[in-house]
């Protein structure tokens, strides 16, 4: 209803001054034929011509009505240079902005709703370069006043910020109006004030905030590669360091265009997620969700019994997976495809030269016009005492030791509950084993929202895991031949038994023995990059978990392609990632996977929003396969059917939740799935009848009390 007020003030306001065709005394004949009895009333009253020139201006370009540039010129020839300057910049710059807040409050929100996706990176170009880009549009005559108004008010800029960079942009404009103004007998036409040396000169004066930056950054590089020589030719144009998901994803890219790379790995091709993560942890869910299945086969109308399995045979199963994936990864198949991979030890030696210790102890050097590293992250070990005195596992150490064993860890503490402590208490209680879950806080998957985690606590006691929820852990220790955990809660410290503790608190990125320091690259809990993934030497990149901040496969190979790209053409055009559309899936069972804001990122960010909630217990497809733990979440703005985030919890929940991600990176809202067709029966139905659930709360009570009106009306 203000909304709608305000357009009607403003509507009957142009209204009368048109009906009244009070814009027709802005013209340059009137202007001229009334000037001796204005510079005399101006001399009687000047206060009040002042005052009543400053709310005519303002309401002028308030309106975006016709008739600034008169004004201007009018302002030249009552107040002369100095003053009519004055007076103008500041009426321009106050109607300016009152025209940039009109439109702000009646049309951003609209405007958010319909082309959100677009505009959230106009306004991250807004946010960084606002300033310069209002400036130069101003300078510019080309581009017309109002409009500017009316575009930038649908953008995020800070008004303070458009009011000061309005008036020093229109600043130069102003002057010469102003003085044409002084020369008012001798101007025939508004378009006389600009000769072509002006609009050259307005031009130049356009652009030098651009070269200014220009300068300022190439000073600044300077300063960075100060004290170092850069060769004169490169051995390489880009040089990979990892051939984990980001660096084999960089080499494929830079090939695949006939860049020269090298790539190097000391380790094993295909990084942590073939050799440690993704792929066996996948591998030994799978096998623990078959026993899980045998040993409550009622549930299917079956015969339930007590999973009979080897675990080496398990482990093996595990190891032949990895070795069938492995050729995607390996040194054969990326010399196929012209990289030249290098097994070794890589350490920077200077900004753009790349050390290399091979596997024989031979060194070689080469140099990069470009580095990418991507050397990946490790598990975090806590520095607990005792742990050396009785040992721990990693996620990355796991499969070497289960390798090794006859049998199921018996008694398995596992520290940490977070997607990989989760995964791997419920696999290997599944599997047998007496799992003890350790968390600090008050519940797993703290980076859920709390209904998801509570679901997580439920599947994980279901499956036999123990939780100690409010544990710290203090230090292991040993009674004699029993390894005990220590861990202090709210009743004092308690010891915990353990055959085998896996820690699983996280993972730090790799960032020693690469030469960073010694380069003087800046580092925190990954490498400091900035938003193109440059590091502190703006030829050197990051891709993947060392460079944050998420530590998923799929954002290692997203971040892998924007590296490699600047790498290779960042001198004429530098691409950012956005994270916005990432979408992430804990494998537990049933799977949890979100993509957007969740309720609990939207609270902590202040953004406004609804919930709609499908369970999968009224699902078809769900309650035929005995699935029907779980549920479809999706966050909208108030009354909005756009898509800010979605959380699913159900059975192949990973799967499910690539409809809203592809529904969001295109704009597409809740209307729009529920218009598409889905199979029956499947999973996949379940998003639609969450979108369904929207429309629900949002239909149209008064069409639905007419068409009441005319059924009743149609039945007589």
């Amino acid at each position: 209803m203000k909304k709608l007020l305000l357009i009607a003030i403003l509507a009957a306001v142009v209204w009368g001054i048109f009906h009244y065709d009070l814009q027709s005394y802005l013209n340059l004949e009137t202007l001229k034929a009334q000037q001796e009895n204005i510079d005399a009333f101006y001399r009687e009253n000047a206060l009040l011509v002042i005052a009543a020139f400053l709310g005519i201006y303002i309401t002028v370009t308030a309106l975006s009505i016709p008739g600034a540039a008169i004004m201007t010129l009018a302002a030249g020839a009552i107040f002369g240079v100095v003053a009519g300057t004055i007076i103008v910049s500041f009426a321009s710059t106050i109607g300016a902005t009152l025209a940039f807040l009109t439109s702000r409050y009646l049309l951003r929100d609209w405007v958010e709703d319909k082309f959100g996706s677009r505009l959230k990176k106009i306004n991250e170009g807004v946010e960084k370069d606002g300033a310069f880009y209002l400036i130069t549009m101003r300078l510019v005559p080309a581009f017309p006043f109002f409009m500017i108004n009316l575009l930038m008010g649908l953008t995020k800029m800070k008004v303070w910020i458009y009011f000061i960079a309005s008036q020093i942009g229109m600043l130069a404009g102003t002057i010469v109006y102003v003085n044409a103004g002084t020369q008012l007998s001798q101007v025939s036409s508004v378009r006389e004030v600009f000769s072509l040396s002006v609009l050259g000169s307005f031009l130049l004066l356009a652009i030098f905030p651009w070269i200014a930056k220009v300068i300022i950054g190439m000073f600044k590089r300077r300063q960075i590669y100060k004290g170092w020589t850069r060769p004169k030719s490169f051995d390489r144009n880009v040089i990979v360091i990892g051939a984990g998901s980001a660096g084999l994803v960089s080499a494929v890219i830079a090939t695949t265009i006939n860049a020269k790379v090298t790539l190097i790995e000391t380790g094993k091709m295909g990084g942590d997620c073939l050799n440690y993560g993704c792929v066996p942890s996948k591998a030994l869910i799978k096998s623990a969700k078959v026993a899980d299945q045998i040993r409550h086969a009622d549930k299917y109308g079956l015969s339930s019994a007590e999973p009979a399995f080897s675990f080496p045979a398990v482990i093996r199963r595990v190891e032949d997976i990895i070795a069938a994936i492995e050729p995607h990864d390996s040194v054969e198949r990326f010399e196929g495809m012209g990289v030249d991979v290098v097994k070794g030890y890589a350490r920077m030696v200077d900004p753009w030269t790349v050390e290399i210790e091979e596997a024989n102890g031979s060194k070689r050097k080469l140099t990069g016009r470009s580095i990418v590293l991507a050397t990946g992250a490790s598990p975090f070990v806590p520095p607990l005492p005792g742990l050396e005195e009785t040992g721990y596992l990693t996620s990355d150490t796991l499969w070497e030791q289960m390798a090794t064993r006859e049998r199921v860890p018996g008694r398995l503490v596992v520290l940490g509950g977070g997607p990989i402590g989760c995964e791997l208490s419920q696999s290997f209680s599944r599997l047998g084993s007496d799992v003890t879950l350790v968390e600090m806080g008050d519940r797993v998957m703290s980076i859920e929202d709390e209904d998801v985690s509570e679901v997580a606590a439920e599947s994980l006691e279901a499956s036999g895991v123990e939780l100690r929820f409010g544990h710290k852990a203090v230090r292991t220790e040993m009674d004699g031949d029993q390894k005990y955990l220590v861990v202090e809660n709210a009743s004092g410290e308690e010891r915990l038994a353990f055959d085998d503790l896996l820690i699983a608190v996280g993972r730090a990125a790799r960032l020693e023995g690469y030469g960073l320091e010694e380069l003087g690259i800046e580092t925190g809990r990954t490498l400091v990059t900035n938003e193109h993934l440059q590091a502190t030497f703006p030829h050197i990149y990051a891709a993947g978990d060392v460079a944050g901040p998420y530590q998923l496969t799929h954002n290692a190979s997203h971040q892998a392609w924007f590296a490699t790209v600047n790498a290779l053409f960042g001198q004429f055009k530098k691409f950012k990632p956005g994270y916005e559309y990432l979408p992430w899936t804990t494998f537990l069972d049933p799977e949890i996977a979100h993509v957007g804001l969740n309720e609990q990122q939207a609270r902590e960010e202040g953004v406004e929003y609804e919930v709609t909630k499908y369970e999968l217990d009224d699902l078809d497809r769900a309650i035929a396969e005995s699935a029907t733990q779980g549920f479809v979440k999706v966050l909208t703005p108030p009354g909005k059917d756009r898509i800010l985030g979605v959380t699913i919890v159900g059975q192949n929940a990973g799967e499910l939740l690539t409809e809203f991600t592809f529904a969001m990176k295109h704009g597409m809202g809740l209307g729009k799935i529920l218009g598409t067709i889905h199979t029956y029966p499947t999973m996949g139905e379940a998003n639609k009848f969450a979108a369904g659930e929207w429309r629900k709360k949002h239909k149209p009570e008064w069409a639905l009390n007419l068409l009441e009106k005319y059924f009743r009306w149609a039945r007589s």
